[in-house]
């Protein structure tokens, strides 16, 4: 089925680490912030040892890194790359899910999806097993948050209207960046200069926040969201490695086809404290380089360290 390519306004910007309280990002937010908290923000020395530890990561792995993150408490954020274009391959089907439920709300997930053998792509592994019966919109967004269903993916795209829908689902939260062009597992085949279906870290953390913890969607909704990140079942050695145990992850992994691309968003709930929203991106130098997970797991750990 074709579908016409949603283009995304392309905005540069320069790579930079720092420590500065969040922009408004369009959206109430309905997430709790200690009424004392200030936005504080670390020593010199903590900058400069975050910046050099994550351009020691890119070195030890030869990889770039685009790295966001933000204290949503008191709005401490770090920023590496953050505003390089990266391909984020299947971290896209968060916002598949969240788009779904947005324009279906949860009483509209038990429709049930109806498709052929013919309608699978690689990496099917619970659509695959439901051709005969189908499957309702809230087991597709499960089977694509969840176990990264490319199938499942491509359904979502269907019941959006295709790429342009999700393209519209993150314009309505303020996204005038991400490039949303094809279905699975296309828009995982990045190659450096390739504009299609990128974002960069910085705007990627933002659209998490907004389904997540701010008001894109109803509550009820972003509740559902929420567990189907926190059980997802692809995360175990990425962000969720990386932070401290005892920290509650929710997270959406992605791997590009080329160059070792590897990204994690997640939202992080620490102990007593508000979340922290977290975007790590990366690719490396060569077509058939592999990706690491322990890249992301240890930039994952430069970051918590920095904000917490």
């Amino acid at each position: 089925m074709l579908f016409t390519r949603a283009r995304r306004v392309v905005l540069g910007g320069l790579a930079v680490l720092a420590v500065l309280p969040l922009a408004a990002c369009g959206h109430a937010s309905t997430e709790g912030s200690p009424a004392s908290a200030a936005a504080t923000a670390p020593t010199g020395a903590a900058v400069r040892q975050a910046i050099g530890d994550l351009k020691e990561l890119e070195r030890k792995y030869g990889a770039r890194l685009g790295v966001y993150a933000v204290h949503t408490g008191d709005g401490r954020e770090v920023a590496y790359n953050a505003d390089e274009r990266f391909a984020y391959a299947s971290t896209s089907k968060a916002f598949l899910a969240a788009a779904v439920l947005r324009k279906y709300t949860l009483r509209g997930m038990d429709e049930v999806i109806r498709y052929s053998r013919s309608d699978l792509a690689d990496h099917s592994p619970v659509t695959e097993k439901h051709v005969d019966t189908g499957m309702t919109l809230r087991d597709l967004c499960d089977a694509a948050v969840r176990y990264s269903d490319n199938a499942a993916a491509n359904l979502l795209f269907d019941a959006l209207g295709g790429p342009e829908g999700l393209a519209a689902a993150l314009a309505a939260v303020g996204d005038t960046t991400t490039r949303a062009d094809r279905r699975e597992p296309e828009l995982s085949r990045w190659v450096p200069g390739e504009t299609r279906d990128t974002t960069t870290a910085r705007v990627w953390a933002g659209d998490l926040r907004a389904f997540v913890l701010g008001d894109a969607l109803g509550k009820d909704e972003r509740e559902q969201l929420a567990q189907w990140l926190r059980t997802n079942t692809t995360g175990d050695e990425l962000i969720r490695a990386g932070v401290p145990k005892g920290w509650a992850v929710g997270d959406k992994t992605g791997t590009g086809s080329f160059y070792g691309a590897r990204n994690d968003i997640a939202v992080i709930w620490p102990p007593d404290s508000a979340p922290i929203v977290m975007a790590i991106m990366s690719n490396r130098h060569t077509k058939d380089d592999l990706f690491d997970n322990k890249l992301i797991a240890e930039a994952a750990s430069v970051v918590a360290k920095a904000l917490s």
